[in-house]
């Protein structure tokens, strides 16, 4: 489905400049979507107190899909696991969400994480097809089901081609063959992945909210559970800023999250740049008799009177979120699979040493059927912004509410990506 007619002059003065644009997409000299990345650095340029929404066609024209693609999901640091799911050397976890790009991450016997490709170096067959492997295991080496190339996975030698059957060809070099092995670093226990070489290191980003979450201890929590639900019908930034704020409690989540943790008792933290906060104080139990803080085990130690007492949001931009309780942290992703669809990933994390609790069964169920029931609600919101951004002809920007800060902090992260640029203003 075509865009609409954009409802902002095409002829605005563009704030980057002709060899930006020849960077980002060199194969035309003016690209389709100039005058898109214009008005987002416009907007994104807005005091928050005059925020207000991007335009429906960032969330549906398949430039601007294509531009993120290239410019966030192909050069920015990403949050693909957690180190705990590939604990020992030896272990691996196929990464499937990165849009075009399989990955797997691998553990060597040094202790040492590796983010390789999964394209074979020879007919471009993933050594891991979904179809016939599993998510994760252990592997000593990567075998190519198709040809049976073999691809070592040890130390510095991880994705050097080890072995190719019947391979004759006069000149083949198997020493210069390996697979791609690409950027990590681990925060807090997450597994960050940029597939961009020359991308700044993440941890000096992060340094605020390492002191925001210190009390939690973060780096051994335990993943307890993964829920996915794919194929949404929506842009996937919808889903993000539906996750971003708490404001949408007083609605879609009216009989579910808001008694318990009520938007309007909701603090937004003044952010700025790749990282926010926000804090709910938690009501002492919902309607069905259990609350929020409830959990069969002792809080972490670390933990100050607030963050005991309700609900801490922190973002990382572009597409991570975590909801942390004194019992469990749930960490969401939003990946596109395309300009109006998305997968969405949601994991309980438990604090260390609980997982193997006698009542953790029970714990995890009551927590799965919560954020079950709780995603369902979010999805009638989704979709149905989803179709009214699809309207033609587009509706006009909405201002954004108090509680909705994180949304106008993302769009200034966005227009940070090459191709735009901003003056910054609290």
């Amino acid at each position: 489905m075509r865009a609409a007619a954009p409802p902002y002059p095409v002829t605005v003065r563009m704030p980057f400049s002709e060899e930006d644009l020849a960077m980002t997409f060199p194969t035309t000299p003016v690209s389709p979507v100039a005058p898109l990345l214009a008005e987002l650095c416009r907007i994104a340029g807005l005091p928050f107190e005059r925020s207000e929404t991007l335009p429906p066609e960032a969330y549906i024209a398949p430039e601007f899909h294509a531009w993120e693609v290239k410019q966030i999901f192909h050069r920015d640091w990403l949050c693909v696991a957690r180190a705990d799911q590939v604990a020992e050397p030896g272990a691996y976890l196929r990464l499937d969400d990165l849009p075009d790009r399989p990955l797997v991450l691998t553990r060597d016997e040094d202790g040492v994480l590796h983010a390789l490709s999964r394209v074979c170096r020879h007919r471009f067959m993933d050594v891991l097809p979904p179809e016939t492997t599993a998510e994760q295991g252990r592997l000593e080496r990567l075998v190519c089901p198709y040809h049976t190339w073999t691809y070592r996975l040890n130390g510095e030698f991880a994705g050097r081609l080890a072995g190719a059957p019947l391979m004759r060809a006069p000149g083949f070099d198997r020493a210069a063959c390996r697979l791609p092995d690409h950027r990590l670093e681990e925060w807090n226990g997450f597994v960050m992945l940029s597939l961009d070489p020359a991308a700044p290191p993440l941890a000096p980003e992060l340094s605020g909210l390492d002191a925001a979450l210190a009390g939690y201890g973060l780096t051994g929590w335990e993943t307890a559970c993964t829920l996915r639900w794919n194929g949404v019908p929506a842009n996937w930034k919808v889903a993000l800023e539906n996750a971003c704020e708490n404001y949408h409690h007083l609605g879609t989540h009216a009989t579910t999250l808001e008694p318990v943790l009520p938007a309007r008792a909701t603090r937004v933290d003044d952010c700025d740049g790749r990282w926010f906060t926000t804090f709910t104080p938690a009501s002492p139990a919902g309607p069905d008799g259990h609350g929020p803080l409830s959990a069969p085990f002792p809080p972490p130690p670390g933990l100050s009177p607030e963050q005991l007492s309700g609900m801490t949001v922190a973002g990382i931009f572009p597409n991570c979120l975590l909801a942390l309780l004194p019992g469990n942290v749930v960490w969401g992703s939003w990946w596109p699979t395309g300009p109006v669809t998305h997968d969405a990933v949601f994991r309980v994390l438990v604090p260390p040493g609980t997982s193997r609790h006698r009542d953790m069964p029970g714990h995890l169920e009551a927590i799965r059927a919560l954020l079950s029931r709780v995603q369902e609600e979010d999805l009638v919101a989704i979709r149905g912004v989803q179709r009214g951004l699809s309207a033609a002809p587009g509706p006009p920007a909405g201002r954004l509410s108090h509680l909705e800060r994180p949304l106008w902090q993302f769009q200034r992260y966005l227009s940070a990506r090459p191709g735009g640029r901003h003056q910054r203003s609290r």
